[in-house]
């Protein structure tokens, strides 16, 4: 019998991680309806150019395209809405606090499950320059170059 993995992640943005240094980490809830849900679980996410943004004391989760579930009729969403997501209000306040004063953004990095709840991790980040976009990415095939080097020795 083959054990399912704890938490399946079910999209990562990539992106985020050259984009920006991330500086810390904090796993939220998301709101979704009915449909949304099924296509999550269907992998049918797309995460590109999205951000959270906090709105009236609640916080936002923006430019997530899900696609509308294939077998779904009349009760279908829109795929771009803006979806809330759910924190503890001194948490909220917290991270507003943070991208107000230090210029600092927050990024969703991930989509997973977590006993058959959709969470979302979302990233606090500082953006990169492009000198230091193009040093990260230096510093990764400097490390792939030893480990093939080591691999072939």
């Amino acid at each position: 019998m083959r054990k399912e993995p704890e938490n399946p992640v079910l999209i990562q943005n990539k992106k985020a991680w050259h984009d920006y240094e991330i500086i810390d980490r904090i796993e939220a809830g998301i709101e979704l309806k009915g449909t949304e849900v099924k296509s999550c679980k269907a992998r049918n996410i797309s995460m590109a150019d999205t951000f959270a943004k906090v709105e009236n004391g609640q916080m936002f989760l923006y430019n997530v395209h899900i696609s509308p579930y294939d077998h779904g009729n009349i009760y279908n969403h829109d795929p771009k809405r803006p979806r809330r997501l759910l924190l503890h209000k001194r948490e909220i306040l917290k991270l507003f606090q943070q991208t107000r004063e230090k210029g600092l953004s927050l990024i969703p990095l991930k989509f997973y499950l977590r006993k058959g709840k959709i969470k979302v991790e979302l990233g606090i980040g500082k953006g990169k320059t492009k000198g230091d976009k193009r040093e990260s990415l230096r510093k990764k095939e400097d490390s792939m170059a030893m480990k093939r080097a080591i691999r072939e020795h």
